[in-house]
């Protein structure tokens, strides 16, 4: 019997200790009022992924959550746009690696602000990689690039 739990007992810690890690830093509620603060409806644009930001009957803006890989789990963050398709703001919702959180930084994350569907959105150009996230970085990076490919059709 004490065999078994030799055996056992580590993976078991191993198991429990890498779901410690996940941390979900915004609900997709709070991430869209922090994103468009002056909002007062959020219109759903395609369901569980795209929403029209709307204050006093205009479009403010366009909230959109999407989830990339990080090194071997997955991220959920978000992106807003304002109405002309500009990126507003990027947020890190969930992440769930035991490693790499730094790409939570405000800093890292500033950098999209302002970017445009025909911006180069490359790690190593016009977004800094950071050692330790490299995955991370790419990934998200990538991510947001994808979805400035298709932030000219909300317009």
């Amino acid at each position: 019997m004490t065999n078994w739990i030799n055996w056992t007992a580590p993976a078991a810690l191993v198991m429990s200790v890498g779901s410690a890690h996940a941390v979900q830093y915004l609900s997709l509620a709070e991430a869209q009022r922090h994103a468009f603060p002056s909002a007062t409806n959020f219109s759903v644009v395609q369901a569980d992924r795209i929403w029209r930001a709307e204050a006093g009957g205009r479009v403010v803006g366009f909230f959109i959550f999407d989830r990339v890989i990080g090194k071997h789990l997955y991220i959920d963050y978000s992106v807003a746009l304002d109405p002309s398709g500009r990126i507003r703001q990027v947020d890190i919702l969930q992440y769930r690696e035991s490693y790499g959180g730094e790409i939570r930084s405000p800093s890292w994350l500033a950098q999209f602000v302002g970017k445009t569907n025909s911006s180069q959105l490359q790690v190593g150009s016009d977004i800094r990689n950071i050692s330790g996230a490299t995955l991370s970085s790419h990934h998200v990076t990538e991510g947001v690039k994808r979805i400035m490919a298709i932030a000219n059709r909300l317009k």
